[in-house]
């Protein structure tokens, strides 16, 4: 008698990026277009410039998330 293969659990996810394009950004802060300009231009969320194109690194997000979490916390 043979036996089935073993069950192998896999955690597929979504690829990781690095880096994020400001209507990426908008999504999840649903904020528009002028907004996420406003918060890079003020320095509130680091971003890079790649030739002419903005984006915004993953960690820089959550890094704003977080800040904003804690000062809203702390009122």
């Amino acid at each position: 008698m043979i036996s089935p293969p073993p069950t192998v659990l896999r955690t597929e996810t979504a690829p990781v990026l690095d880096l994020l394009t400001v209507p990426q950004v908008m999504a999840p802060l649903q904020l528009g277009r002028s907004a996420v300009y406003d918060l890079v231009h003020s320095g509130q969320l680091a971003s890079i410039t790649l030739g002419r194109a903005r984006r915004i690194p993953t960690r820089a997000l959550t890094g704003f998330i977080r800040t904003r979490l804690e000062q809203e916390a702390a009122r």
